[in-house]
């Protein structure tokens, strides 16, 4: 069972959640009456305790951060994880480099202070797309939480984490979450194709390396240089925690239907951490487990309430539930799969149900469960400490690299 320290944090957790769902409620009816959208969205709340970027190695765990706002259009934007790699800090800070013709290999994070010389040290990393937690309505892709979770995961994955800041509801509800899902999808895939341009025409790192187009929604398009200089695409990972899992899985299916529209982006396996699945017909866990720790289903419902128009709310929704017939590419087409779950989680069944469809039509689809658990047990900001939170991240990254590995598959889980 859960420790008494979790069982408490779990009272005064709902009792707050449950007002600030009931607040949520509020101003949305608010808003529907006044007829006043919000397009642009927020993906951000005022009392979410948020951590600052810091686009150095100087940090504790050695993983730079910086924050890109990807979408004039909403505030959809993203958050780059860049672990150290291993290499010896110059002596001196490196002056910037002459312009000689020759391709931009990528500005390289400072150590205490001293830059580091970007030519010949441009590691290729694999790049994991990470969405956040909350009930599609809290959570941010730089709280605290978050980001304490995306550098764990950098690290022991050895990869290039990007957080997803996609719109919260209710002032943005579906498809808002899912379509900026797909718009970071489609993001990345330019910045590659931009990268390669600038490699060919021998661009260099400043002024000089925007390539500009007309046509785009900026006037001019800028080479992310981690991007151009570390992020290897065609090895690209969905993950995604709670409601997350929801958007990377749906992400995963988009991409499954569009064939090459994402490419160079290669999606070759996703992770669906105690994702955010319900369904008309209650599974066994959902009625054993309705009051369960931190997320019980009553107020989940408010979440979907929330999340969903309301002419559209249908726990069979395309958003809530994977396993109606009939709705999506066929499961044999989706990317390897692994699946998270908790012990005590009203979730759980219909997750390890959705694991087992995609098993039936021989796709890799593990389901890791972890025993005296709770929903969000390895990115809630009071447990992410603990030895369960830490031993879930190594599963993770352990499976990850089959698909990850740039020497093929040869480590097995």
């Amino acid at each position: 069972m859960p420790s008494v320290a979790v069982k408490l944090y779990s009272v005064f957790f709902k009792l707050v959640l449950k007002h600030r769902l009931q607040s949520l409620l509020q101003s949305s009816s608010v808003q529907t009456s006044e007829n006043k959208p919000d397009p642009f969205g927020i993906t951000c709340r005022a009392d979410e305790s948020t951590a600052p970027a810091n686009p150095s190695f100087s940090s504790a765990d050695g993983v730079a951060t910086k924050d890109i706002h990807i979408d004039p259009l909403s505030s959809l934007s993203i958050r780059i994880f860049l672990p150290s790699p291993n290499f010896t800090v110059p002596s001196a800070p490196v002056q910037k480099q002459e312009q000689n013709g020759e391709a931009y290999q990528g500005y390289r994070p400072s150590i205490n202070g001293v830059r580091r010389q970007s030519k010949g040290n441009s590691k290729k990393l694999p790049v994991i797309v990470q969405f956040h937690g909350g009930g599609f309505v809290m959570g941010s892709n730089i709280s605290s939480a978050n980001d304490f979770f995306c550098r764990r995961i950098a690290k022991v994955c050895d990869a290039m984490v990007i957080a997803v800041g996609y719109r919260l509801a209710p002032e943005s509800r579906y498809p808002a979450a899912f379509d900026d899902g797909l718009k970071v999808l489609s993001w990345l895939g330019k910045q590659s194709n931009l990268a390669s341009i600038a490699s060919t025409k021998g661009l260099g790192g400043g002024a000089e390396g925007r390539i500009f187009n007309g046509n785009d929604t900026f006037g001019s398009a800028s080479v992310e240089p981690w991007l151009a200089a570390h992020a290897d695409l065609s090895r690209c990972v969905l993950l995604g925690a709670s409601c997350g899992a929801n958007v990377a899985n749906h992400v995963a299916c988009r991409a499954v239907e569009s064939g090459k529209q994402f490419e160079p982006v290669k999606v070759v396996a996703q992770v669906l951490m105690y994702p955010f699945f319900i369904g008309s017909v209650p599974t066994h866990s959902e009625l054993r487990l309705a009051n369960s720790y931190f997320y019980d289903k009553a107020m989940s419902l408010l979440s979907w309430k929330l999340f969903l128009p309301e002419k559209e709310f249908d726990l069979d929704h395309p958003a809530a539930n994977p396993l109606v017939p009939g709705r999506g590419p066929p499961l044999k087409h989706m990317p390897p799969t692994l699946t998270v779950v908790a012990e005590h989680d009203w979730m759980r069944d219909r997750a390890i149900a959705y694991s087992e469809e995609l098993r039936k039509v021989n796709v890799d689809a593990p389901v890791l469960d972890y025993k005296d658990t709770v929903h969000e047990f390895a990115s809630l900001d009071m447990l992410l400490r603990t030895p369960q939170a830490q031993a879930c991240a190594e599963d993770i990254a352990i499976w990850v690299k089959k698909y990850i590995s740039i020497r093929g598959h040869e480590l097995s889980y």
